[in-house]
């Protein structure tokens, strides 16, 4: 879906006419209909303004351009409601809800996460814990909260 019928989607989900939806996040009405027309894109910081007042990620009001995963644990990031937040309650696209909250981390080591891992993955091949930790560790090293 196009960043214009996203954010006309956005307004109508939310019952607004377009004079509404440019009040709540202060600019013009004919801001909003440049938008729905797809001749403009709200700029960054509104991106981040819709992001906070609609409880949506930027990168859901972008058309979800890219596939979020968690930079912690690896988990795909497919709905906004598995995305962390901020304290500020900004979403932080690079983290699941999990694994960070709210400005602290679940996991403090690495290791904290492969002993969570291997209690709670299932292990239909019937691994060692030893096998599976090095499998887990080797995923978790590409992730940029683990790099080294």
């Amino acid at each position: 879906m196009e960043v214009q019928e996203i954010l006309k989607n956005l307004r109508l989900k939310n019952n607004l006419t377009q004079e509404e939806m440019a009040s709540r996040v202060n600019v013009t009405r004919q801001a909003v209909s440049r938008w729905e027309t797809g001749e403009t894109q709200p700029n960054p910081e509104l991106l981040k303004v819709l992001s906070r007042e609609f409880n949506v990620s930027i990168n859901t009001l972008l058309g979800s351009p890219r596939q979020l995963f968690c930079q912690c644990c690896g988990m795909p990031l497919n709905e906004d409601e598995m995305i962390s937040r901020e304290t500020d309650g900004n979403f932080n696209e690079d983290y699941c809800k999990w694994c960070y909250d709210d400005g602290n981390f679940a996991y403090k080591t690495k290791d904290s996460l492969l002993d969570f891992m291997l209690q709670h993955m299932p292990n239909p091949e019937n691994k060692s814990d030893e096998e599976r930790r090095a499998f887990y560790d080797s995923h978790l090293s590409q992730l940029k909260h683990w790099k080294k």
